[in-house]
């Protein structure tokens, strides 16, 4: 039996959420959601709370009810309070901007790079050397942080790129004459 699937998933005031046999919808301030939960789990709803199990008892079916219970949770943070991933630019003339819904990078190249954000996330650049991507779906946000970071990944001598707020980069020393 899943650990993760026992827990049930709280409903915050000013969250809606409706279930009509395996489709799910959520509503808050901070967007919507329409989800099907898979077909070997069982969810139901008591008051505010949302609770998952297996249908047939089996392995496959409590390891679902984990996994949809998780993805549920991240929805309905997402809806009511939302993700945000932060960025750090090191790096002699790194800079970012954010115009709208493009986010206009320098990373050392020989060009600018325009990143196009997708819909329903958003950055902003309290500095030049900072990016913070917000947005109401976990796996977008973590999604557009990995792209922006693959442009120019920490290079272990200088420490030199695009890293994650608090990330820990190994470095190396440096060849020896």
């Amino acid at each position: 039996m899943s650990k993760v699937a026992r827990k049930p998933v709280e409903i915050p005031s000013g969250v809606e959420c409706s279930l009509d046999g395996q489709s799910l919808k959520l509503k808050g301030s901070n967007g919507s959601f329409d989800y099907v939960i898979h077909d070997l789990v069982e969810i139901s709803q008591n008051d505010n709370e949302l609770s998952f199990k297996a249908k047939n008892d089996d392995r496959q079916g409590w390891a679902m009810a984990g996994t949809m219970r998780a993805i549920t949770a991240n929805m309905v943070t997402g809806v009511s309070t939302g993700f945000e991933r932060k960025l750090e630019l090191v790096g002699v003339g790194y800079r970012a901007k954010a115009q709208g819904n493009k986010l206009n990078l320098t990373l050392g190249f020989s060009h600018p790079i325009d990143y196009e954000l997708p819909e329903g996330v958003t950055a902003e650049t309290p500095s030049q050397t900072e990016i913070i991507i917000k947005g109401s779906d976990k796996q977008k946000v973590g999604q557009v942080a990995a792209e922006i970071r693959a442009y120019r990944p920490p290079e272990p001598y200088k420490g030199k790129g695009v890293r994650y707020a608090g990330e820990h980069i190994i470095r190396k020393e440096a060849k020896k004459k």
